[in-house]
């Protein structure tokens, strides 16, 4: 398994790769979909945009796995606790 640079963000722990992937991924789908909209219609670019941004967040959600390792709790481990 190859070491991967990770930095902590708003709590949780992300790998840079994957964070940079997944916000390149999120402006060219969500500004590719508002440009794809009538440009004399705000109201379809507003939605147009908002369907690109939920389609990323799916596909990034769907691509990148988390970093993080859970143990489970055990009766041991609660003695210590």
């Amino acid at each position: 398994m190859k070491k991967q640079d990770l930095v902590s963000l708003w709590g949780d722990t992300v790998g840079v790769s994957d964070l940079i992937r997944s916000i390149i991924l999120s402006v060219i789908l969500t500004m590719g979909a508002f440009f794809i909209a009538p440009a004399d219609d705000p109201t379809k670019q507003l939605f147009f945009g908002l369907g690109g941004a939920v389609l990323s967040f799916i596909i990034n959600s769907v691509l990148v796995k988390p970093k993080r390792k859970l143990e489970a709790l055990t009766e041991e481990s609660e003695e210590h606790v």
